[in-house]
C-alpha cells in the first residue's frame, strides 16, 4: 500500500488543478457600450453674463453690538443675536435682513413672554472647521416656515455665514454641514440642500440641492402650501435618486 500513496496523491493533485483551470477562467460579458459624452444643446445660444435673481447665497454680514469673548458664542444670549441681525446690513446689500411682522413683534417680546418665543434653542457645531464653534439659529415663522441661520465668531464680534428660510421637514448637522430637508409639491418627494461651508467666499453656499424619492415622507401628514413664497432654489446640482 505504501508505494500507491505517492500516485494517488499526484493524482488528486492533477484533478485539483483541473478544476481549477476551468472554473475560474475568465469569460466574456458581451460588448461595452460605448461611452457618450455630454452634447452641448444649441451651442450658438449666447451665456448669461448674470444671475436674474439674487438668492442670498454668500451673502454675510457683521451684526452691530455683538461681542464675543474669547470667540465662544456659547456665552452668546440667542434672542439678542436675533434681534441684533434685524439690524444687520448684508455685505452686498443695503437691505437688512426681514422676518414677517408678526414675527419680529414676537422676537420683541421674548423677554417678557418666552414662552410664545419665536427663537429657538440654539445648537453649536465647528461648521467652518477653525476650531470654533458657530451657533446655528432658527426663528419660527408663519406658514410653518423656519429662517435657519448660522453665526460665526470673527474678530471679536460675529458674522452671520447663512440665512434662509423654508417650510422645513428637518435641519440636520451631519459632519460640517447643515441639512435641510424641504416638503415638494410632488407627492412623495422632498427637497435635501446641504449647505457647507466655502473658504472662499466665507460663507455657508448650498453645496448639493436635491429631490429625492423617500417612502418616509408618503408617512408624513402633507404640509401645507405657505401664503408667503418660500426661497427661491438655489443654483446647485440637482439629481434625482430612487430607491
Amino acid at each position: 500500500m505504501r508505494p500507491r500513496l505517492p500516485a494517488l496523491v499526484t493524482v488528486a493533485a492533477a484533478l485539483l488543478l483541473a478544476g481549477c483551470g476551468t472554473g475560474g477562467e475568465l469569460r466574456s460579458a458581451g460588448r461595452t457600450p460605448a461611452a457618450t459624452g455630454p452634447v452641448r444643446l444649441w451651442p450658438t445660444l449666447p451665456p448669461a453674463s448674470a444671475a436674474p435673481y439674487d438668492y442670498g447665497e454668500g451673502e454675510t454680514a457683521r451684526l452691530p453690538g455683538i461681542r464675543v469673548t474669547g470667540g465662544d458664542v456659547r456665552r452668546l444670549d440667542p434672542v439678542a443675536v436675533v434681534r441684533a441681525g434685524l439690524k444687520a446690513r448684508p455685505d452686498r446689500s443695503d437691505v437688512a435682513e426681514e422676518l414677517p411682522a408678526r414675527t419680529v413683534e414676537a422676537i420683541n417680546a421674548c423677554p417678557s413672554a418666552p414662552r410664545s418665543c419665536p427663537v429657538l434653542p440654539p445648537y453649536f457645531r465647528d461648521l467652518t472647521g477653525d476650531g470654533r464653534d458657530e451657533m446655528v439659529l432658527a426663528v419660527r415663522m408663519p406658514g410653518r416656515q423656519l429662517s435657519v441661520q448660522v453665526y460665526m465668531p470673527e474678530s471679536g464680534g460675529l458674522t452671520r455665514i447663512m440665512s434662509t428660510s423654508d417650510a422645513v421637514i428637518s435641519v440636520q448637522l451631519a459632519g460640517r454641514d447643515l441639512i435641510m430637508r424641504a416638503p415638494s409639491a410632488i407627492t412623495g418627494y422632498e427637497y435635501r440642500t446641504a449647505w457647507s461651508w466655502d473658504d472662499r467666499q466665507r460663507a455657508m453656499l448650498p453645496t448639493q440641492d436635491e429631490i429625492l424619492r423617500t417612502g418616509e415622507f408618503r408617512r408624513h401628514t402633507p404640509v401645507p402650501r405657505p401664503s408667503a413664497p418660500r426661497t427661491p432654489r438655489p443654483t446647485a446640482s440637482v439629481s434625482a435618486e430612487r430607491r
